[in-house]
């Protein structure tokens, strides 16, 4: 069963002393004895038992059931010819570590029938022996009742403690991962936006750059600021210190849109009272992924922004007149709508895509949870 076990076993309840005492005692016993066959009939048996005791950690199955066999027929001769009884526990301490169920309930009741039964016989065969000790034969009769479920309730503990150890070091790893999804989302959250929004300055800059300089180098100023405050989001972010405002966001969307030559119509609230930082958030994100796929793959002309808030929900209502996507098709939700859909399911939202030839409505539907008043 266990290839670490030894003669004494490694952290048990009782004292190393106790099992070397338990281990030389047999001996006293046995040179009690006035003939010397008795002695080296004594001798042998003590030395199977413990031959038996070794190879009972190291098997499995029908060998494993020999070995405490001998070790019981053992453990009962003794009692009777010698009058030791206290192989038993031995053997009680072996039971213990079975952790097969059925196992362990059969080898429990056979061993203490066993034992009450070799410790009352003994009586009749070694009456002076069990007058004399007969206070430490209720006491090993109690420690054959109690030492084996002591032991197998403390290998089982064990068990599950170095389960809940290997399944903490997984949930570390997963956390790991899970982070480096969240990062690499964000990343493309954060970025996806302001470098489309530099790309499409960047075009009309250069569109402008001989036709009217002034403006060109409006556009330079404001491709520079955007830059930075990109630079500043991702810091943030990664610094898990940034919460994303609605209100702030709806500004950069707009400006995104007035970019791309994109007519928007941005209605409803624009400063959300009732949902909480987290829900603000991945909305927030929402709107960003939203607006990012409208500019970048929809070529609509124009596009309606919608949000509705009550003390329940947060609704976002994104609708433009372009191309419409294939919500059947692979292709459907790329890494930006993957990202996105990840975000809801985390504070239970959803999000619903109605798209044809006409162009797409995308709303994202998410509960507020209701903050307890103090």
């Amino acid at each position: 069963m266990q290839n670490w076990f030894n003669l004494f076993p490694k952290n048990i309840s009782l004292s190393i002393y106790v099992w070397v005492i338990s281990s030389l005692l047999p001996f006293y016993f046995i040179f009690r004895s006035n003939t010397l066959s008795e002695i080296l009939l004594g001798v042998l048996l003590i030395v199977i038992f413990f031959v038996a005791y070794r190879l009972s950690f190291l098997s499995i199955g029908g060998l494993l059931y020999i070995c405490v066999s001998i070790m019981m027929l053992i453990s009962v001769g003794m009692s009777l010819f010698y009058g030791y009884v206290y192989f038993s526990l031995f053997i009680a301490f072996f039971i213990g570590n079975v952790q097969q169920k059925s196992g362990f309930i059969s080898l429990y009741v056979v061993h203490l029938v066993l034992t009450v039964v070799a410790s009352a016989s003994s009586y009749f065969t070694q009456q002076e022996l069990f007058l004399s000790q007969w206070p430490f034969l209720i006491l090993t009769i109690l420690g054959v009742v109690l030492l084996p479920i002591n032991t197998y309730n403390r290998r089982k503990r064990q068990k599950l403690e170095a389960q809940l150890s290997d399944a903490k070091d997984k949930i570390s790893q997963l956390l790991v991962f899970e982070e480096r999804q969240r990062i690499a989302r964000d990343l493309h959250d954060t970025l996806g936006q302001k470098l489309s929004l530099i790309g499409l300055k960047s075009d009309l800059a250069g569109r402008l750059i001989d036709k009217d300089p002034d403006t060109a180098k409006v556009e330079i100023q404001n491709i520079n600021q955007t830059a930075r405050t990109a630079l500043k989001e991702v810091r943030d972010m990664l610094s898990g210190m940034r919460i994303t405002k609605f209100s702030e966001e709806i500004k950069h969307v707009k400006q995104l849109l007035e970019a791309a030559t994109i007519q928007n119509d941005i209605q409803g609230d624009k400063e959300l009272k009732h949902a909480p930082s987290l829900v603000e958030n991945v909305i927030s994100m929402c709107l960003k992924e939203a607006v990012n796929n409208v500019v970048k793959h929809s070529h609509a002309t124009h596009c309606n922004i919608t949000t509705t808030e009550s003390a329940h929900e947060t609704v976002l209502t994104i609708e433009d007149n372009g191309v419409g996507i294939d919500t059947k098709g692979s292709s459907a939700y790329g890494h930006g709508m993957n990202g996105m859909l990840d975000r809801l399911e985390f504070v239970n939202g959803k999000l619903e895509i109605i798209s044809d030839e006409n162009g797409t409505k995308l709303t994202v539907t998410i509960p507020n949870v209701m903050k307890q008043e103090g």
